[in-house]
């Protein structure tokens, strides 16, 4: 008898026909390397995946954070006979104390005498016999007993939602445009939920904004990197982006046109290192940059898919998430970002893509962007 932890991974792998065997093999590789550095042993029985170790609790900790995984769930190992079976059931049920409770039970072993009705019923009323302060309810109960039967047995009762989503690296890369603020990590962390391979930029305005702004956005990433395993970062110097738009472009204008900035720079260095996309963490209507007509301005300079998961999302919601993934409080250290300076009085949120493009005609965009890039700095896997 030994504890092990019971790998559950999202149903859409099922679903893959001919190419789960692709996701799956990608999951395992992507346990593997969270849980570098640590002792374990993985264990296949009839399509379940466990793990063992000496340290289940920090296996555990690593594992559901891992894309894929929708749950993971502590197990004892039994021999596969109704009396080693009950009587774990019953260990399991000791610590439920006054409430409802049943047996749900999976009989993967078909050569086990009873089925799983059969089995459920037989533990419950052992369960029920030995342990007071129990009733059975098969359609609402309080608490679970799980057995399954494989070529082994496994029992519990302790399950632990994890992340979900989809093996991370299996649906393409993205440049993530890391603020220092709640909704770039978020919009970051739903892209990698799917699957989709996380790099990142920052836009650094020194001296405006401080070292210890760039310091939270490094730490923003490594938060980020808890979810995904490793994260390239590149910081964007944008100071003479800035002035150039300060000196020679109307001053209502200035947010939108800095954005496309932002968008031809994070375009150009994805297009530069192999990257599919550009994600953002806009969410209409909630500054006056993203309006629908502000989106469609920095739209017009994009090369590539553009990604907006918290379009649709009330700046609540995306806290509960911000709060729930470890980035809220990081996120709202009162260090600001070149967004949040040289912000206009009135700014323009209706702009015309047409009056746009003119006004930016008297900037010198190619030598601007490209200067950009080649100063930026670059944190490969922080």
């Amino acid at each position: 008898m030994r504890k092990l932890l019971l790998i559950k991974y999202a149903s859409e792998i099922f679903l893959k026909g001919l190419n789960r065997r692709i996701f799956e093999k990608k999951l395992m590789k992507n346990i593997d390397s969270v849980l570098k550095g640590c002792s374990y042993e993985f264990i296949s029985d009839q399509g379940r995946w466990f793990l063992y170790s000496e340290d289940l609790e920090e296996v555990m900790s690593k594992v559901k954070k891992v894309f894929g995984i929708y749950e993971v769930c502590l197990v004892t190992e039994v021999e596969p006979t109704m009396e080693a079976i009950s009587a774990q059931a019953v260990v399991e049920a000791e610590d439920f104390g006054e409430t409802t409770f049943k047996v749900e039970s999976n009989r993967a072993n078909k050569a086990f005498p009873l089925n799983s009705m059969e089995m459920s019923r037989e533990i419950g009323a052992v369960v029920l016999n030995a342990v007071e302060g129990l009733r059975v309810d098969v359609h609402k109960p309080q608490r679970i007993i799980n057995v399954e039967v494989r070529k082994r047995a496994y029992v519990y009762s302790k399950r632990v939602k994890a992340v979900g989503g989809m093996p991370y690296g299996t649906n393409g890369s993205t440049m993530l445009m890391l603020s220092g603020g709640i909704d770039s990590p978020v919009a970051g962390y739903l892209m990698a939920r799917r699957g989709v391979e996380l790099n990142a930029i920052y836009f650094h305005s020194h001296p405006y904004t401080s070292e210890r702004a760039k310091e939270k956005v490094k730490d923003l990433a490594r938060l980020l990197k808890g979810y995904t395993g490793k994260i390239n970062l590149y910081v964007a110097p944008f100071t003479d982006i800035q002035m150039d738009i300060i000196e020679k472009c109307p001053e209502n204008e200035l947010t939108i046109i800095m954005r496309k900035f932002m968008m031809r720079v994070a375009c150009a260095v994805a297009e530069k290192y192999n990257i599919n996309s550009v994600t953002t963490g806009e969410s209409i209507g909630q500054v006056a940059s993203q309006t629908m007509e502000g989106l469609m301005v920095s739209n017009d300079v994009a090369d590539r898919p553009v990604f907006r998961p918290l379009i649709a999302m009330d700046k609540i919601d995306i806290m509960d998430i911000s709060r729930d993934i470890g980035t809220y409080e990081t996120s709202i250290l009162p260090y600001e970002d070149c967004c949040t300076i040289f912000v206009p009085k009135h700014p323009k949120i209706k702009p015309r893509v047409d009056l746009i493009r003119k006004s930016e005609s008297i900037l010198d965009i190619d030598r601007l962007v490209q200067e950009c890039i080649d100063n930026m700095e670059i944190y490969n896997d922080l």
